[in-house]
């Protein structure tokens, strides 16, 4: 039996699970438009052990999504998690804030195209097939009316996140979906922390820093 805690923390939704052999067994998020992570984290990590019905010291784990996003909230967790590894002797787990979005949604075929909000008109995204492998590494860019046309002449390419509603006016590809509503969470996270678990994929706990992408710093030609 495997459980690891999971955090999410990179975007406004404050989000923490419990998962066993990975599988999600108890879930506590909240997104309420602020980012109300100092307040709630450790608030929802004891009720999602409660609810568990486990200890702390039950855990073989804690995983925290690395990046990229919110540099406050991703302090905030990754703050959490690497306190709770060296208190219990655990090994800590990062996860990519982008893989475990696009595991938010299921398709058959085509792309998922995961897209957080950055600021202005830019996003982080990536971009994954329809069984989850990253096809295109993460990347901090300015949105235009020619982004991602090089996949989305090709096939169907699902667009999710809180970047999805800066590019529904600029993006008028027939091929891009707009799925809205979605946020990164800790229940998409419990399948990709057991994987890295299996195979000891795991941080140095001191030394373990978030992925910021804060050295893009992009200004838009007025040419």
């Amino acid at each position: 039996m495997a459980l690891i805690l999971n955090i999410e923390t990179a975007t406004k939704n404050c989000s923490v699970s419990i998962a066993n052999n990975g599988k999600t067994i108890a879930l506590k998020e909240l997104n309420d438009g602020n980012y109300s992570h100092a307040e709630k984290l450790h608030e929802f990590i004891k009720q999602v052990v409660d609810e568990a019905g486990i200890k702390l010291s039950d855990l073989k784990a804690v995983a925290v999504s690395k990046g990229p996003g919110s540099y406050t909230g991703l302090r905030i967790g990754v703050s959490a998690a690497k306190g709770l590894c060296f208190a219990l002797d655990i090994p800590l787990i990062a996860i990519s804030t982008l893989q475990s979005l696009a595991r938010s949604i299921s398709i058959s075929e085509g792309l998922v195209i995961p897209l957080l909000d950055a600021r202005r008109m830019e996003v982080y995204s990536s971009v994954f097939d329809s069984m989850n492998n990253e096809i295109r590494d993460v990347k901090a860019e300015i949105i235009d009316e020619n982004s991602f046309q090089n996949f989305l002449k090709e096939q169907q390419a699902h667009l999710v996140g809180d970047g999805v509603e800066k590019c529904k006016e600029i993006i008028k590809h027939k091929n891009a979906v707009f799925v809205d509503g979605k946020f990164p969470s800790s229940n998409e996270m419990s399948f990709l922390s057991f994987g890295k678990f299996k195979k000891n994929d795991i941080e140095d706990v001191a030394y373990f820093e978030p992925f910021y992408l804060k050295d893009f710093v992009a200004i838009k030609s007025k040419k």
